[in-house]
């Protein structure tokens, strides 16, 4: 995979284990970084390090939220186990677009201001 030069992206190869890339994430990131993914696992390590979490349907993972969204994926699994519910997320509206957007500036313009003081 080619990855472009000069604008601050660096490509990391990490393990074949299934959780090896949420693995380096969640010890690789620091402060004023922000953490987009639907992994809600993912979502709570990095929450319990004090980083920003969003979603990509633009809905921030807080402290508050992570534990509903964690029961929620197990009922989900275990539904889908039992063969009651198939099917994935919705696809992404263009609301939820302008939500991401919105809530990912706030989010940039939030660590900006953290780290100016």
């Amino acid at each position: 995979m080619a990855v472009p030069s000069g604008i601050g992206v660096e490509m990391i190869v990490v393990g074949k284990n299934p959780d090896a890339a949420d693995d380096w994430i969640a010890e690789n990131i620091r402060a004023g970084d922000i953490v987009v993914t639907a992994d809600i696992p993912l979502a709570a390590r990095c929450l319990e390090r004090s980083i920003p979490v969003l979603g990509p349907n633009g809905r921030e993972f807080t402290d508050e939220s992570i534990g509903g969204a964690l029961a929620s994926r197990q009922l989900n699994a275990d539904l889908r186990e039992a063969g009651v519910v198939s099917g994935g997320p919705s696809p992404l509206s263009q609301k939820d677009r302008s939500r991401f957007l919105t809530k990912l500036d706030q989010l940039v313009q939030a660590g900006l201001r953290a780290r100016s003081n």
